[in-house]
């Protein structure tokens, strides 16, 4: 181990312990040692940090090692850079410095004393210190041109970057003249559906059940028909494709939404092949592919048949929802008329958050970002899945093998709405899956969302969700 013992004076006397055999960046170690002295109250708001230059000699490290976990902090609200070049812990800490981890505390939703609620993402890890990185590099970087009226696909930078990401990662067969840059999947799906609608498609058929908000509503509007697919432990049901009679589908192939089934590789043929027979377009929402933890990747459907799949992906579960960056790797018969939609909608999305992201993509920011997450989601979905063992052993955990949130099927004997409502009364949000059905009938469930929730929160949302359980059985 390493100690800094520097100097006499409080602006250079800071203790930090290092390990060098753990395998932990010794960047993350620095940050986690002043964070957690800031915490505990160690070091006050306004007390002077060491030199860049002091620490890292002290600590037998590069000085970069020290400025990048200075960055990381000020970037987090923990330390504030003075004039002179002098660091210092900020005057006013950010929320969640008074009490654990942000890694494992987040205010509960108002009115709930645990939220499970769904599709949320921890937006306290976001790599601001790497991100700014990328903003720095792009603004002293990019040519003058970049920043005037471009081509409404997206800068060629990030299309290009997306395609050797989407290509190494997912398997998809991505060229960048294919690739639309949109302001996350929301804007994406709806480009889609007004394409599709006024090239004469009148039903589009969606898993059911599936999520109810985007597609479905702006299906409805734009006057198209729904039908809905059911969905089974493996995903969409092919065999009620052809009933469907529908001209375009929306599947989640990689990890259903909500009940997490992967869809077999036979089953995804089979859709490629009813997608062919009727000259349809598929849309892939690969909405959390990079978060697993029991299985081996599953690639994209798109590799299967890039003229006949619209991959959509977005950074919104993995970076942060108010990035509003999305993109979709479209079929070539396709690409000019969404492109004249994305045009029309708002003259193309950000050029500087296009360039930042392309940038980060390609310095391998992203991968790097992904690694660390993973560990701290399975964390939460182990507490989850372990809660749920030891309170309530007759749920059923499906889905669990990817993704941000689980699916529990419920016992016959409980009815899915009085549940979800006791819950509400003891003080937890959970969703029921019922309100995501589109006409097929099935089991009672509930949705759990643990992106955002610390350890002790799941484990005492598990508690009140039993609590609840038992008011029902008893009522």
């Amino acid at each position: 181990m390493g100690r800094s013992r520097t100097g006499s004076g409080p602006a250079e006397d800071l203790l930090i312990e290092l390990d060098r055999d753990t395998g932990v960046p010794l960047h993350r170690q620095i940050e986690a040692s002043i964070r957690t002295s800031i915490r505990a109250g160690r070091l006050r708001a306004g007390a002077s940090l060491p030199p860049t230059r002091t620490l890292a000699s002290g600590l037998g490290v590069s000085r970069g090692v020290v400025v990048e976990a200075y960055q990381q902090l000020v970037a987090e609200g923990y330390l504030a850079s003075r004039s002179g070049g002098y660091t210092q812990v900020a005057a006013s800490m950010p929320p969640a410095a008074a009490g654990a981890d942000p890694a494992q505390a987040t205010a509960p939703s108002p009115g709930f004393k645990v939220d499970f609620g769904y599709g949320r993402t921890d937006v306290s890890q976001f790599p601001r210190a790497a991100w700014l990185r990328s903003v720095r590099s792009v603004l002293t970087t990019t040519p003058n041109d970049r920043f005037a009226y471009l081509d409404g696909r997206g800068v060629p930078e990030l299309r290009q970057a997306l395609c050797d990401y989407l290509n190494r990662v997912r398997g998809t067969v991505a060229v960048p003249g294919n690739v639309v840059v949109c302001n996350g999947y929301a804007q994406g799906i709806s480009l889609l559906i007004q394409v599709l609608a006024a090239r004469g498609v009148e039903r589009i058929a969606m898993e059911d059940p599936s999520s109810a908000d985007d597609a479905r509503v702006l299906a409805v509007d734009a006057g198209l028909d729904v039908a809905g697919i059911p969905v089974g432990p493996d995903g969409v049901r092919t065999d009620a494709l052809d009933r469907a009679d529908a001209d375009a589908l929306i599947l989640t192939p990689s990890h259903q939404w909500p009940t997490g089934g992967v869809l077999p590789a036979a089953a995804r043929a089979e859709v490629i092949r009813w997608a062919r027979r009727r000259g349809a377009i598929v849309i892939e929402d690969d909405y959390d592919a990079e978060y697993r933890y029991d299985r081996s990747p599953v690639g994209a459907m798109q590799g299967l048949a890039p003229d006949h799949v619209v991959y959509c992906g977005t950074a919104s579960k993995t970076l942060a929802p108010g990035l509003r960056l999305g993109w979709m790797v479209l079929p070539a018969h396709l690409v000019a008329d969404v492109t004249a939609a994305k045009l029309l909608a708002d003259r193309g999305s950000p050029v500087i958050d296009q360039l930042t992201f392309a940038d980060f993509l390609g310095r391998g920011e992203f991968d790097r970002h992904l690694r660390r997450m993973r560990p701290v989601y399975r964390r939460r979905r182990d507490a989850l899945l372990g809660a749920l063992r030891t309170l309530l052993p007759e749920l059923r955990p499906a889905g669990i093998a990817a993704g941000q949130h689980v699916v529990a099927w419920l016992p016959p004997d409980l009815d899915e709405a009085a549940v979800v409502a006791a819950a509400a009364r003891h003080g937890l949000g959970v969703q029921g899956v019922g309100p995501y059905r589109i006409a097929a009938a099935g089991p009672g469930g509930l949705i759990f969302g643990y992106a955002i929730l610390g350890e002790s929160a799941i484990a005492e949302g598990v508690a009140l969700l039993a609590t609840a359980i038992r008011e029902v059985r008893s009522s």
